[in-house]
């Protein structure tokens, strides 16, 4: 586990910051960690904190407990009318508690997925930038069998990241399919035993973490950024982005720190 000062106190999201890296922990583990409203509004909270503080540049997100990352919506707080849409399409529009659509805080954060993603809890992976999974995790769409609508990006995300053929099966059935499966089709990086996932996870996020931050943003914006351009577009991009980054006072450090034989120490400018 890694050890660091509590950053932020939260009814339901454990927030540990360790230098640049925060692991923030969904932890309603009697509920298999099941999103409800208030979970809902501190993840929305954390990634905005996470966006704003520039002493943050990874963020791992894992569930308490070693049976759920995240089981999805609370089902008895939605049979109760308490979730967004008792409040109208807009809530949803505007990024609902499982719209996931504020994710892109500029950072990149890794899901550590242990026991069950399913639902928003799977579409609350799908909306980081990289998925590390133990064993025993398992994940799936169920939405369409129970009536609702997968309505925080799965739609969009899965054939992104999965053959077209195999995503589609997967949204339209709503079966669930094991970390095994998950790990062939490239769902996920890396599988891992589960004492071995939040310190994979971390581990990746500590390199990161590591390297000149303004460099990771510019590289992860371009990956995202040019799906819909043409090749010539995604050049010109390219070049743009890398004579930004040859500016900053990083790019002239990291060169200057393997002449001289140590550690670079970046800042992001």
């Amino acid at each position: 586990m890694l050890k660091g000062d509590v950053y932020m106190s939260y009814e339901t999201i454990d927030w540990q910051q360790n230098g640049n890296v925060v692991v923030a922990t969904l932890n309603r583990p009697e509920s298999l960690n099941a999103m409800n409203n208030t979970m809902g509004e501190e993840l929305m909270d954390s990634l905005t904190r996470l966006r704003d503080d520039d002493s943050i540049r990874v963020m791992v997100l894992t569930g308490a407990g070693e049976r759920s990352f995240c089981a999805g919506d609370d089902l008895k707080e939605r049979d109760a009318g308490e979730t967004e849409l008792s409040h109208g399409p807009s809530s949803v529009l505007l990024g609902g508690k499982t719209s996931y659509h504020n994710f892109d805080t500029g950072k990149p954060i890794i899901a550590a997925v242990n026991g069950y993603a399913l639902g928003g809890g799977f579409e609350l992976a799908l909306a980081c930038d990289i998925r590390i999974a133990s064993t025993n995790a398992s994940f799936g769409a169920p939405e369409v069998a129970l009536g609702f609508f997968p309505g925080g990006g799965a739609p969009l995300r899965l054939p992104r990241i999965m053959p077209g053929s195999i995503a589609m099966e997967m949204l339209l059935t709503g079966d669930r399919f094991d970390a095994e499966t998950a790990y062939r089709w490239g769902l996920i990086s890396h599988l891992v035993e589960q004492d071995e996932l939040l310190n994979t996870a971390t581990s990746i996020a500590e390199r990161i973490a590591s390297h000149a931050p303004l460099a990771v943003r510019a590289v992860r914006e371009l990956a995202y950024g040019t799906n819909d351009m043409t090749l010539s577009q995604v050049q010109r991009m390219s070049a743009f982005s890398r004579w930004i980054i040859q500016q900053t006072d990083d790019a002239q450090e990291g060169p200057r720190a393997f002449v001289e034989k140590r550690q670079p120490e970046y800042h992001g400018r």
